[in-house]
């Protein structure tokens, strides 16, 4: 029974790792979807070599999260490991129609459940914004009161792909304000920043625009492609914001 309650503590002990290490990366202006993929990454230290992976390395703040997270993420593996052997041999001795086995699957259950939960995350969010704000440059919590981000709005990054809808157009053109998004800046590819871009400033491939807008927004738009596609996208999510300010 201590082995299997210690893998779960263990697994526990993990994802509330890299939970925190999510919503931090969330606060310092990464995408939900973003921040989580490279958080589990390095924690379980694989995967770590996407184009996103710049985003992170290229800021100081962010390198240090990922950094103490592959070295928790070191030291965590080889215990559940261990943890997890020795859980097996426990029941071994004791069979697979037991009380341990039914600890270790109720817990499991439980784990996945608060994995889910929204409301852990907001807790969460207060801790790590206090967290952020001492022991970083970074003021996570003015901009948060000043842009309202503690709701459903946020400041995310989109890497101006190839592929991407943004890619090679210019501001007016791509007409973002209709859909409720608002471009703060740009990070050109060669390292220059281009700070409250006018309606002329182009999008080139390489660059990563920053953008502010509803959380719903912005997801929609970081997955949209070029094409007839990702045009009809746009004139919809302007259509539905329109209607919604009536």
């Amino acid at each position: 029974m201590t082995a299997i309650i210690s893998l779960l503590i263990i697994i526990s002990l993990s994802i509330l790792a890299t939970r925190i290490a999510t919503l931090a990366l969330i606060h310092t202006g990464m995408s939900k979807e973003t921040a989580k993929f490279q958080a589990r990454s390095a924690f379980m230290g694989v995967g770590f070599t996407t184009k996103e992976s710049e985003m992170v390395v290229n800021h100081p703040v962010r390198r240090k999260i990922l950094t103490l997270l592959i070295f928790l993420g070191n030291a965590g593996i080889i215990t559940t490991v261990s943890s997890a052997i020795f859980s097996f041999i426990s029941l071994e001795g004791s069979g697979f129609l037991s009380l341990e086995v039914l600890v270790l699957f109720s817990g499991l259950i439980l784990l996945i459940f608060l994995t889910q939960s929204k409301w852990i995350d907001k807790k969460l969010s207060v801790l790590i914004n206090k967290a952020l704000s001492k022991y970083t440059q970074l003021d996570v919590r003015d901009y948060y009161n000043l842009l309202n981000l503690e709701g459903d709005y946020r400041v995310t990054e989109i890497k101006a792909l190839e592929s991407h809808w943004i890619t090679g157009k210019c501001l007016q053109d791509l007409e973002l304000d209709k859909e409720g998004l608002l471009v703060l800046g740009i990070k050109r590819a060669n390292g220059e920043f281009t700070g409250a871009p006018t309606g002329t400033t182009e999008v080139k491939e390489g660059d990563i625009a920053i953008i502010y807008g509803h959380g719903s927004l912005l997801n929609s738009l970081e997955k949209r492609q070029q094409g007839n596609e990702g045009n009809q996208q746009h004139k919809d999510t302007s259509k539905a914001k329109s209607e919604e300010e009536r």
